[in-house]
């Protein structure tokens, strides 16, 4: 029994709710909502935290681990059975965070710029994914489309003056 409000409700109405709202898609669904959160606090903290130091890289390590799995395991959720739209996003996704791993492993001439760039913009895709996410959960599918557009846009817009601003200390 859990109890709501002084009322005692049973934990089968609450995974019965948690299911019609469909919150997860079984274990894979609850494995990739747990590590893509713990990619958005990471990328957060990565993102935000002074870079170059010992606890960035370890962060960032880090980050790029639960974002490599929150991406496979995107690949291996199907809602239609068969790839979506969502699944050409999770290779972007992948294709972005290589290049941001590739320029910081390789420092060839300009990387810290690129390596910015790219590891940036993965954290703000996954923002913009978050939106997605929630959006297929908790919005009428015929405002779905419109509702994730807009939060997708303005994420992204933020994300570009966000990185702009902190990418000029870098070109400097």
């Amino acid at each position: 029994m859990v109890a709501n409000h002084g009322n005692e409700v049973e934990e089968g109405q609450v995974m019965q709710w948690l299911e019609n709202i469909r919150f997860f898609s079984g274990a894979l669904g609850f494995g990739h909502t747990v590590i893509a959160c713990t990619a958005i606090v990471l990328g957060r903290v990565v993102l935000f935290k002074p870079k170059g130091s010992k606890m960035h890289r370890r962060i960032g390590y880090a980050y790029v681990w639960s974002m490599v799995l929150t991406n496979l395991s995107a690949f291996l959720i199907y809602n239609t059975g068969r790839p979506s739209f969502f699944h050409l996003c999770a290779l972007i996704s992948l294709l972005t965070l290589t290049a941001g791993v590739i320029a910081a492993v390789r420092k060839r001439k300009g990387w810290l710029v690129r390596h910015y760039y790219f590891m940036s913009w993965s954290v703000v895709g996954l923002y913009c994914a978050f939106w997605s996410e929630t959006g297929t959960r908790l919005v009428d599918m015929q405002c779905f489309w419109w509702t994730v557009m807009a939060a997708t846009m303005i994420t992204a817009a933020v994300g570009a003056m966000v990185i702009k601003s902190k990418a000029k200390s870098l070109i400097t």
